[in-house]
């Protein structure tokens, strides 16, 4: 998705930075359009760094490319953070004296603001009304908050953080199509402790968990994410249950599918687990040349789930393959869903360099009746909708 984010001239365009840096870690194409004044606050080679696009300021660049109204025909989303009172205002009345102002005003795409100045500006009569005119005509308003201000002052006008103003704009975009429904993902990967200090686990981090998780919420849903060691953040706006073991993921999913809609597995859970855990770290030196540990079975969640689902539950499993073969792979899938008895399967390919810790996806989606319902590659992100598209 083509983001362009405004920056204004506030002490708050600091903060701009980790708005454009979650966007470009969720896979989005991010272009910095900074006032002149912004750029005395954040520097216009941090902001390239980060976005990994050059960054316009002036309005007579490009001219040949018609560059003042192009950036804003191309974005899907313009975030503008911070917004002054002043850009405000000339929002409000449509003026457009810089490229700021020429973009929003050439742009059809969603436009989200995230106010940022003294409490004093904020409730003054002008600011007040230039707010109720920018909703009226369905621009989204995201805080501000409460807080430390510049200097000693304190009190309404601080810029909320950087994760609720993404967290807004990508709601922006997103239909409400899962209001009303409860939705449990698992995500990550489990690890079964060998003693205190070792442990048998895998290579997933939760990005694509993580990514359906905020998807889901973003598109209306309660959303419950049950993570297993997760190396990336949860999304804001859902609850978060931490586990460690497939045992515990167990006891967890167990108890909080009762009240689930939709179910989707995407945690990395182990097959097997030590049969016996020491309580006191094991010593090479008492062990010798070898250590010989047994493995028992992890009992097979997704399946459990399955056989005590209630009436309407929609259920998703994932299966991690390394099978370079596409036919091979898609046979492999469709003999898990039927061992499974999950709705849909979600197969994606894993490897060194594929599937975990990385920001792309590539997955197939079968039904139970094995039939390939949906392709999807991209960032993680992307897939996470279009797994969701096949639920709401």
């Amino acid at each position: 998705m083509n983001i362009v984010v405004g920056i204004t001239g506030g002490i708050a365009a600091y903060k701009a930075v980790g708005v454009i840096r979650a966007f470009v870690l969720l896979g989005h194409d991010v272009h910095v359009v900074a006032t002149d004044a912004a750029l005395r606050f954040v520097g216009r080679p941090t902001l390239e760094a980060i976005s990994r696009n050059p960054v316009h300021t002036d309005l007579y660049e490009g001219v040949a490319q018609v560059r003042h109204v192009a950036i804003g025909q191309a974005a899907d989303l313009i975030v503008v953070a911070p917004a002054t009172a002043s850009s405000i205002a000339k929002l409000a009345i449509g003026l457009a004296d810089d490229l700021l102002g020429t973009t929003i005003l050439a742009s059809s795409a969603p436009v989200v603001v995230a106010p940022a100045m003294h409490t004093e500006m904020w409730v003054n009569a002008a600011t007040a009304a230039n707010v109720a005119t920018l909703q009226s005509r369905g621009i989204r308003v995201v805080g501000p908050g409460t807080g430390q201000l510049t200097g000693s002052d304190a009190g309404v006008g601080r810029m909320v953080e950087p994760d609720e103003i993404v967290a807004a704009a990508l709601a922006a975009l997103r239909p409400r199509d899962l209001s009303g429904r409860r939705v449990l993902v698992t995500a990550g990967g489990t690890r079964e402790p060998i003693d205190p200090v070792r442990y048998i686990g895998n290579r997933s981090s939760g990005r694509q968990g993580v990514a359906i998780a905020g998807a889901a919420a973003l598109r209306g849903a309660t959303v419950e994410l049950i993570g297993a060691n997760l190396e990336v953040s949860p999304p804001p706006g859902v609850r978060l249950t931490e586990v460690s073991s497939a045992a515990e993921l167990a006891a967890a999913a167990a108890t909080s599918a009762a009240s689930a809609d939709i179910i989707i597995m995407a945690a990395a859970v182990a097959d097997y687990r030590p049969e016996i855990t020491t309580q006191s770290k094991i010593k090479k030196e008492t062990q010798g040349d070898r250590l010989r540990i047994d493995l028992v079975k992890n009992p097979d969640i997704l399946a459990g789930l399955a056989s005590t689902r209630h009436r309407g539950q929609v259920i998703v499993g994932f299966a991690a393959e390394t099978e370079p073969d596409d036919s091979a792979l898609l046979a492999l899938g469709r003999s898990k869903i039927v061992r499974k008895g999950a709705d849909y399967l979600v197969l994606n390919r894993v490897g060194w360099t594929e599937g975990f810790a990385v920001p792309d996806n590539r997955v197939l989606v079968i039904d139970l009746a094995g039939d390939i319902v949906m392709e999807a590659s991209g960032s993680k992100l992307s897939v996470a909708d279009r797994i969701l598209d096949l639920l709401a």
